[in-house]
């Protein structure tokens, strides 16, 4: 390849792209933000998750994804419920109206990742695969073993 793919950027339009349209569209099927979303699907695969599981998994900061939950409880959707051998861990729980929601919204996912996938054969899928996978594995390490250039006077 004469010229490889400005990574940053690809990555960042298409992110913002995809964020864009999926939040408008889980907006008008269940009033639920892209995050919101992912917590509920999170919870539905794996209930009773602690905020600090969650916060890696959509890779947000606690601090943001705890007043995102406060919200979901105002809402009904979750609830926290301390754990029953350390008092000291909060565990987030899926409510039933939320469950239906989750019912709702998870078709629609899955719908628009074949779309996005369809006009690639199953190799080419499969390395996009893994390159995202590779990407959200290790994009801190590789970053960080870059060293900023010295300040030019």
């Amino acid at each position: 390849m004469a010229n490889p793919p400005k990574i940053f950027l690809l990555i960042n339009r298409a992110h913002a792209a995809i964020a864009r349209a999926a939040e408008r569209k889980t907006k008008a099927l269940a009033e639920l933000s892209m995050p919101q979303h992912g917590v509920l699907v999170l919870l539905s695969k794996r209930d009773g998750q602690t905020v600090t599981q969650l916060a890696k998994a959509l890779s947000m900061r606690k601090s943001s994804l705890s007043g995102l939950i406060d919200r979901m409880v105002d809402r009904g959707f979750v609830r926290r419920e301390k754990d029953a051998e350390d008092g000291r861990v909060v565990r987030i729980y899926l409510e039933l109206a939320a469950e239906n929601l989750v019912q709702r919204t998870v078709p629609f996912v899955q719908h628009v990742n074949g779309l996005l996938l369809a006009p690639f054969d199953a190799v080419e899928q499969e390395v996009i695969g893994r390159f995202l996978t590779h990407l959200a594995e290790n994009a801190e390490s590789v970053i960080d073993q870059v060293d900023l250039p010295e300040e030019r006077e």
